[in-house]
């Protein structure tokens, strides 16, 4: 019977960078995906008021536009920036992720597939990484795990 055993690296001179990062990469990860949507949060509340953004979600034939306009720039802003420091990890990954998902089927499927199109690509992207997150939690390095709460 076979052993299983660590598979061979193909540059096996990296493995003591691989080794000396790795405990660090589920925490860059969440960074990453927190922190890439704050630009995006941060300038539509110093750029673009409710009452202009509010109408692109009423278009599509959601209800209660002004309220998903301001859960829009939350979710973009305050939720980005707790996910990215693992701050109420679950919440602000859940968060991210509805707002992803509307984005994917109600603003971007038509599209198509492919970000460069305007289509999903990217949000679907988002979503999936938030759905990973919302599992795993706030992890080693987060502000959850030095309170000693997950929520």
């Amino acid at each position: 019977m076979a052993s299983a055993k660590e598979p061979s690296l193909v540059f096996p001179a990296l493995a003591g960078l691989y080794q000396r990062f790795s405990p660090y990469s589920y925490a860059f990860m969440r960074f990453a995906t927190g922190a890439v949507p704050v630009p995006h949060g941060i300038q539509k509340i110093l750029n673009v008021p409710i009452s202009s953004f509010a109408p692109n979600i009423a278009a599509k034939g959601l209800p209660f536009a002004e309220a998903l306009a301001y859960l829009t720039y939350f979710a973009e802003s305050v939720a980005a920036v707790c996910l990215a420091i693992g701050l109420l990890t679950r919440i602000a990954a859940a968060t991210i992720g509805i707002e992803m998902l509307v984005i994917v089927f109600v603003f971007q499927w038509r599209f198509g597939y492919f970000w460069t199109a305007r289509g999903y690509e990217y949000a679907l992207l988002w979503t999936l990484l938030c759905i990973a997150i919302f599992f795993e939690g706030g992890g080693r390095y987060s502000v959850d795990r030095l309170i000693g709460k997950e929520f």
